[in-house]
């Protein structure tokens, strides 16, 4: 692959722009009408993602593979190289907390909590935007491993679809909400979200241990 190609996802699992085919193409792989395309520079990689895909696609170069492509298995063992975040509740509303550990070592890297009247999938929705933000920050391109469905659904809209009560006792769960959702709508990432597929691996490393 060229060195500096960069690609851009307008409509995929997460659009952002890539630094890497393979990041590119976890993000496109088996999604419908996903639309993308390559770019030589940052910068036109930046106004490309901006001005939306009409009037580049019509020039992008597909690659022969992805006229096969469709729903593809999980491989059959996780990256290890990764960061896992993973959160617990106790009680529904509860005390919830979350946290995210280097997949290869469990050695955790940050953890908030606990707070009260909280519930499982916000700390799971916070817990994955902390783990982007976080190695957005650090220039790390670890993918990130959430074993939650809603909460990746809830990244990918940018939005924390929650039905819990706001309440004085929770405000500060809340204030954590509002931060995660400008953060998301605020900036661009290249960090690939892995769906973390207990039934084969397990808990995630990032698990409580509370089952």
């Amino acid at each position: 692959m060229p060195k500096g190609k960069y690609y851009v996802v307008w409509k995929g699992l997460n659009p952002g722009i890539y630094d890497s085919w393979e990041a590119c193409r976890l993000q496109v792989e088996g999604q419908e009408n996903a639309k993308y395309k390559s770019f030589l520079s940052r910068e036109e990689a930046v106004e490309a993602f901006e001005k939306g895909h009409r009037g580049y696609l019509r020039k992008a170069t597909v690659p022969p593979a992805a006229t096969a492509w469709g729903p593809v298995a999980p491989a059959g063992k996780p990256v290890m190289e990764s960061l896992s975040v993973d959160a617990a509740c106790s009680g529904n509303p509860g005390d919830m907390e979350y946290r995210g550990v280097y997949t290869a070592t469990g050695e955790e890297i940050f953890r908030l909590g606990p707070f009260r009247q909280g519930t499982n999938n916000v700390g799971e929705f916070l817990a994955l935007v902390h783990g982007l933000a976080l190695l957005k920050q650090n220039n790390s391109h670890l993918p990130v491993y959430s074993d939650s469905v809603n909460a990746i659904k809830w990244v990918k809209n940018k939005k924390c679809k929650t039905l819990l009560e706001r309440t004085p006792a929770n405000e500060p769960i809340f204030d954590l909400i509002e931060r995660a959702e400008k953060w998301l709508k605020g900036n661009t990432y290249t960090t690939p979200i892995l769906k973390w597929e207990t039934s084969r691996w397990g808990e995630i490393p990032a698990d409580f241990g509370r089952k």
